[in-house]
């Protein structure tokens, strides 16, 4: 899988290609999302994208689905292209998960909002909130969804002392889910490669 900075439908493999390089590389994939992804508490877990994880889920969908006609992968590019972070920021994927359905359902609707209180904090600089579900409203009166969309813009300064090893945090300062956690150095050194 060639990474060319953007994920198009002239930059994917056909279905036959893929098929060989999944079968020798889905592992390296594999351990790649789980270098890249955050637990905070319990029920909380934030997957930072990247070129290659999205690439693989296009990848993954084409396949699933059996998709090989043009408005289709074009389809599949357009709904996925845009977690791929550009440089200035970081993008991720959040997941509340409760096993449990009446807990699940009880937890959703306490945690209203909870998207937009993550953060990031960047040692000796502003905490950053996320800028959540671009794409669609994910949320009612009555609950959240249990996937979210987010966005971390950085400053020059903040992505320059990423880059030259200062500590971040990712955190929720929902009233209802208060939590934090540094972000450990091997991930932070993988999503360091994100920014410019």
């Amino acid at each position: 899988m060639q990474l060319t900075g953007q994920v198009t439908a002239d930059s994917l493999m056909s279905l036959e290609a893929y098929s060989k390089w999944r079968k020798a590389h889905q592992g390296e994939v594999i351990a790649h999302r789980k270098l890249r992804t955050v637990h905070l508490g319990e029920h909380l877990t934030v997957q930072f994208e990247s070129e290659l994880s999205i690439r693989y889920q296009v990848q993954e969908m084409l396949r699933i689905e059996k998709i090989f006609e043009e408005e289709g992968i074009a389809q599949e590019v357009e709904a996925y292209a845009p977690l791929v972070p550009d440089g200035r920021n970081w993008k991720a994927t959040m997941l509340l998960e409760y096993p449990d359905i009446s807990e699940r359902k009880r937890e959703l609707g306490r945690l209203i909002g909870v998207e937009d209180r993550m953060f990031v904090e960047v040692e000796g600089h502003e905490r950053v909130h996320a800028v959540a579900d671009e794409d669609l409203d994910r949320e009612n009166d009555e609950k959240t969804s249990a996937v979210h969309f987010l966005r971390f813009e950085f400053t020059p300064g903040m992505a320059q002392a990423v880059k030259a090893g200062a500590a971040v945090k990712l955190g929720c300062d929902h009233r209802n889910y208060p939590a934090h956690v540094a972000i450990a150095p091997e991930t932070l050194a993988s999503l360091a490669g994100d920014l410019r």
